[in-house]
């Protein structure tokens, strides 16, 4: 999953250190902390604690809900480090990449392969030995996926890169469940459902915006290599099938009268929004009105609102 801001430096141009090679201690406290790419990390989160609430069926315990959120900040903080890592020949060239730690020079290459290692480890160590080792071994397969199958495999040669690679960003909700309850259940794979559908039309929009920096750096997105139709085409089959599945949890029984009506709601302006974006691409809007980043933003407070709903449909039943 991925929040990015769009940047409007020009492509290639990257801050340096200050002159003598001096990097000030907050300068690089900040650059570690942004290795991490918290803003992506609060949504990753926003799928884990909810979906503990659902498989507590009521408040989880307090202490466990602090420890696997931490241990998912810093597995998915290592996976977000050896990202950069693998990834910074292309983050200098894209316009929105070129103010990451590696690119600028605050961090150096070895610096920040070592830190994603680190993280990965202790991450591992402490869901096996804090909360259980079912959602250490799920937490570490996350990361491995990401960083092995997306990033090194799939990036750069598929532009169904995002479709299969998002499913790492699925994971934080069995990783919430097994938390709980030490086991999986049809809820957690409905949920790990809706984020892996998500994902594609949640990115798709931001790689509309964005198509001429992944064009660049060789990267076929699929707005890279496909016209805004077939991409707006792809984002709708996407969208229904996601709602469609969000759907699921209610006739299952895991799920009430309060979670329904908010997933017909955010699902309903969702899909509404979906087609707004294919009526355009089909009527050959380009630019600014074409106003993909709408769907974007609001695939955000989508997922949000429907998490929130989760965790709070128990108290309702």
């Amino acid at each position: 999953m991925c929040v990015t801001a769009v940047e409007s430096r020009p492509a290639g141009v990257a801050l340096t250190p200050s002159p003598g090679g001096h990097r000030p201690f907050g300068a690089r406290v900040k650059a570690f902390v942004a290795l991490t790419k918290p803003r992506i990390i609060e949504l990753l989160l926003i799928t884990t604690v909810p979906v503990m609430f659902l498989a507590a069926q009521g408040v989880p315990d307090l202490w466990l809900v602090l420890t696997t959120t931490i241990g998912g900040y810093l597995s998915a903080g290592g996976a977000n480090a050896l990202n950069m890592y693998i990834d910074r020949d292309i983050d200098a060239l894209m316009d929105r990449t070129s103010q990451r730690p590696l690119v600028t020079g605050m961090v150096s290459p070895r610096e920040c392969l070592a830190f994603g290692i680190a993280l990965a480890v202790i991450s591992t160590v402490w869901f096996g030995l804090l909360v259980n080792w079912l959602s250490a071994a799920l937490s570490l397969g996350a990361l491995l996926f990401y960083v092995v199958v997306y990033t090194m495999l799939l990036k750069r040669r598929t532009s169904q890169n995002i479709v299969w690679g998002g499913i790492a960003g699925c994971m934080p909700v069995l990783i919430g469940w097994s938390a709980v309850t030490n086991s999986m259940s049809w809820a957690a794979v409905i949920l790990f459902a809706v984020i892996f559908f998500w994902t594609p039309p949640h990115y798709w929009p931001l790689s509309m915006k964005v198509k001429d920096d992944y064009a660049r750096v060789g990267v076929p997105m699929l707005p890279v290599v496909a016209s805004n139709r077939v991409v707006a085409r792809q984002i709708v089959l996407y969208s229904w099938v996601m709602v469609i599945v969000s759907l699921l949890l209610t006739p299952l029984g895991y799920t009430g009268w309060f979670y329904t009506v908010v997933a017909l709601l955010t699902g309903g302006f969702w899909l509404w929004e979906a087609h707004g974006l294919q009526s355009r691409a089909k009527a050959g809007a380009a630019g600014a009105k074409l106003k993909e980043m709408r769907l974007f933003h609001w695939s955000i407070t989508y997922v949000s609102l429907l998490f929130v709903a989760v965790a709070v449909d128990p108290f309702l039943r």
